[in-house]
């Protein structure tokens, strides 16, 4: 199988390392003909124009490593317009176009796999892809963004500031020069919204309530650890009788949790099952090669024939913000009077604020009274 590259940053290289270094079997009928670069300086095989690609009927399968919406969008679409399968790490592009493209890919008889797009390394995906094969899922949450973990537990562990903190991801390149994907839940949107299309037949608008968490402190943080409490950043889908509910935000953990354990730029992923009940899956969420080995097993499915389920967007859920009911914690400077306030705690000069067990409806009006504070929001799991 010959393939072609579009993309040679960060991903795009690992994908390239691993198939010019690995000594696997099942990556030896593997070669990379070409890698789509915006200079063709970059490396011997480089092309600067898609059409060299897209007309090259020896290249059957296109790795895209792009990121973002354009022009990755355009090239996935013709790439699988010319009959040839399609395997990305590009979140953004596969949680917004998935429909589309998995029916362009049926009508061209070829495949579009995106298992790097969620959870990096680990075989997230995948085994969801297996889960369901037997049971019917109720939930999936977790961590899924490495950055947001990498400030959240370098603040509880070394007692720093949020800004200190994420100075400190950007200079280990954990987070961009612009983190507002990673902390104002961007990031997690789309991998959550691609999870449920696996896991419940779903294809979601990114409409859910979903709070950032660039307001947090290290009063906030101290402030749980009198409780013995770790907070993480966690999206999450709970599915019941035909409903779905879905949400991005921080989330209180017990500390002998395995979330609270979970450290530095590492996630965790969960699903609920009928008769598997709890599965967790743990690794790396980014980085060169543990992203380049999940795209590989994408590659290495197609081209063994290895048979997987045709994901299936039914969209038969309906989607509602009252299926479940939780208590929440919510930090500002004024001191809520409201019938769904449980109790109110001063503690540095701020109210720690915590609800009865609402619903996410109910937490709107909540937070809608202070849309002209700064407040965090955080759900108790």
């Amino acid at each position: 199988m010959k393939i072609a590259i579009l993309g040679y940053g960060t991903v795009g290289r690992g994908v390239y390392e691993i198939i010019s270094n690995s000594e696997s079997e099942e990556l030896s009928g593997i070669e990379v003909k070409k890698v789509f670069a915006r200079s063709r300086d970059k490396m011997h095989l480089a092309t600067n124009d898609i059409e060299e690609i897209l007309e090259d009927n020896e290249i059957s399968l296109v790795v895209e490593c792009l990121g973002g919406l354009d022009p990755a969008y355009d090239f996935i679409k013709k790439s699988l317009q010319s009959k040839k399968h399609v395997v990305t790490a590009n979140k953004a592009v596969a949680a917004k176009y998935l429909d589309e493209f998995l029916d362009l890919a049926k009508k061209n008889n070829v495949k579009f796999l995106f298992e790097a797009s969620v959870g990096g390394g680990i075989p997230w995906l995948q085994n969801l892809e297996r889960a369901k094969r037997i049971d019917k899922i109720s939930r999936v949450y977790g961590i899924f963004n490495g950055t947001s973990n990498y400030i959240l537990d370098n603040m509880y562990r070394s007692n720093q500031e949020f800004e200190k903190t994420l100075k400190e991801a950007q200079e280990l390149g954990y987070a961009e020069a612009d983190p507002s994907a990673d902390i104002d839940g961007g990031d997690v949107v789309n991998k959550i919204i691609l999870s449920n299309a696996l896991a419940f037949g779903i294809h979601i608008a990114p409409k859910f309530p979903t709070y950032s968490m660039r307001n947090i402190t290290k009063k906030d943080i101290d402030y749980l650890k009198k409780y013995d409490l770790a907070i993480k950043y966690i999206g999450e889908t709970n599915v019941k009788n035909n409903e779905y509910e879905t949400s991005v935000m921080l989330t209180i953990f017990s500390n002998n949790s395995p979330e609270a354990a979970t450290s530095l730029n590492n996630n965790i992923i969960s699903l609920d099952g009928t008769s598997i009940g709890e599965l967790k899956f743990y690794g790396q969420g980014a980085g060169k090669l543990p992203t380049g080995n999940a795209i590989f097993q994408d590659i290495i499915d197609i081209n063994s024939n290895n048979i997987r389920k045709e994901i299936v967007i039914t969209n038969t859920l309906n989607y509602t913000e009252q299926l479940t009911k939780k208590k929440y914690l919510l930090r500002t400077n004024i001191n809520l009077k409201n019938e769904l306030v449980e109790s109110s705690e001063s503690y540095q000069n701020n109210f720690y604020i915590k609800t009865k067990e609402i619903t996410l409806a109910d937490l709107k009006k909540l937070v809608e009274e202070l849309k002209d504070k700064e407040f965090i929001v955080a759900k108790f799991h």
